[in-house]
């Protein structure tokens, strides 16, 4: 058939097309702009201002190119991919349909823990004394022990909020960089792309691809899937990094996760982000350790990390120390405010991307507020993972070593340049036999499970993970055999 079909779910009320803006901005980085993706445009799943839908989609049609110029370099073939909004609507909020399988073979969706709850209601908006807003971040454990040192409040909202009404949002935003926690002043994208950080962001491109040391051509393996023989350390969590290595484990990656056993993880985040992957346990900190992940390094493609800048230089993992280890090496750093500018070194989250770059006040100018879902975290994963293939494919023609650079922050500036949407766009919520059509069954560690499936359809190399979702340290610290 002509078209690639998303279950039994009828979508004759979209439309397709190629030239979505985002689509179209991420093609001008590929180095040819001819579109190779198909979007189906459906109705919008969440309501706002915002094209959210169509914004990611763009992003996973940007890989799905890529995917497609890989196929088309091993094969000489080329083939056809689709993506869907309303499926990749559902992705922007992955974790929140992941389901597991109890005694009775019923599946529900696994609760959302007491703690995570109250750091939720914590990390918002709050009204500060020169009638500004700011946003503090509660969401692990030593960021909100930080902040309620700084502000010398409780955890509960009305404590919060009286604290921070004794600060000005400018005077608290230095105050919380100073003492290493985490939080942002509420700002237009106007008044954001004023400010030093802003401008520097906006010269820098939103997959920033850079060439930091040479080697010689290393062309894909002539054999099986896109990705196949591609090995990818992983060394992030929450989010952003451990999308974009899921989504290269897609199309037959290799991809190892590295973490220190005391590495705090979110459970629910863990389990989602986790499929088509091992899973070891390394700390760069121990020598043995770090001796050991050197090892697996000399023998892979990808390392990615999600730490801010400086701090993986400071123990031997920066980009050009690996580069001259591993000549031929991708390296992927993903950090909330970018590789450039002052702002480089502030911790920060989803939640704050949301507030300095004028999300949260464009989402209610009145009463700022954070989006329905994670949309920064997630884009910015998808865009992480284009820019590893983009490098990839210029290794594989050009030879040499890569810093592939992506950021929160980044991600909300991209999202900032989609036409908005009219109050009057049709808006229809995901339902279950449609949620159902995108989902898979997995066996995996934690129970049978049901997920999202892959969100881009492929002609000739279906996007699927060859491995359940890995429990955390059940591998060995070594690779799969073949190469091949």
């Amino acid at each position: 058939p002509d078209r690639i079909e998303y279950g039994d779910i009828d979508r004759s009320d979209g439309h397709m097309t190629n030239e979505l803006p985002g689509y179209t901005e991420l093609l001008a980085l590929r180095g040819s702009d001819e579109p190779i993706a198909d979007i189906n445009v459906g109705s919008a799943v969440y309501a706002g201002s915002y094209p959210l839908e169509e914004t990611m989609a763009a992003s996973i049609a940007a890989v799905a190119t890529a995917v497609c110029d890989i196929w088309h370099m091993k094969t000489g073939r080329w083939q056809s991919a689709q993506v869907d909004t309303r499926a990749a609507a559902a992705a922007l909020d992955s974790y929140r349909y992941l389901q597991r399988r109890d005694e009775l073979g019923r599946y529900a969706t696994f609760p959302t823990s007491a703690a995570a709850t109250a750091a939720y209601q914590l990390t918002r908006p709050f009204r500060t004394r020169d009638q500004q807003w700011f946003l503090p971040h509660f969401g692990m454990l030593h960021l909100k022990n930080r902040m309620q040192e700084l502000l010398a409040c409780d955890d509960s909202v009305d404590s919060v909020a009286a604290a921070i009404a004794r600060w000005d949002a400018q005077e608290l935003e230095c105050a919380v960089a100073a003492q290493g926690a985490c939080g942002g002043m509420v700002r237009s994208a106007e008044e954001w792309s004023e400010t030093a950080q802003g401008q520097a962001l906006a010269s820098y491109p939103v997959v920033e691809v850079e060439k930091i040391g040479d080697s010689k051509p290393q062309p894909f393996s002539a054999v099986g899937p896109p990705l196949h023989g591609i090995r990818i350390l992983d060394l992030t969590r929450i989010l952003a990094g451990p999308v974009a290595a899921r989504t290269c484990a897609e199309h037959g990656a290799d991809v190892l996760m590295v973490a220190a056993r005391h590495t705090p993880q979110i459970k629910n985040f863990v389990i989602d982000l986790s499929h088509g992957k091992r899973s070891t346990y390394l700390d760069i900190n121990d020598r043995d350790d770090a001796n050991q992940l050197k090892a697996l390094l000399q023998q892979c493609d990808v390392f990615s990390q999600g730490y801010r800048p400086g701090v993986f230089s400071q123990r031997g993992f920066g980009p050009h120390e690996l580069a001259k280890l591993r000549p031929g090496l991708v390296y992927l750093s993903t950090s909330c405010f970018g590789q450039h500018g002052h702002w480089s070194v502030r911790a920060g989250w989803e939640q704050v991307a949301q507030a300095v770059t004028g999300i949260c006040e464009r989402v209610n100018p009145a009463q700022p507020a954070l989006l329905p879902v994670n949309a920064c975290d997630f884009l910015t994963g998808y865009l992480g993972a284009y820019g590893i293939l983009l490098a990839l494919l210029r290794r594989a023609v050009e030879g040499g070593s890569y810093h592939v650079n992506v950021s929160l922050c980044q991600s909300a500036m991209f999202l900032n340049r989609q036409p908005g949407c009219g109050p009057d766009k049709p808006v229809a919520a995901l339902d279950q036999p449609e949620i159902a059509s995108l989902q898979i069954e997995s066996e995996t560690p934690y129970g049978a499970l049901r997920h999202l499936a892959p969100v881009a359809r492929f002609r000739e190399t279906p996007a699927k993970w060859s491995l359940p979702s890995a429990a955390l340290g059940a591998d060995l610290p070594q690779w799969l055999e073949s190469r091949q």
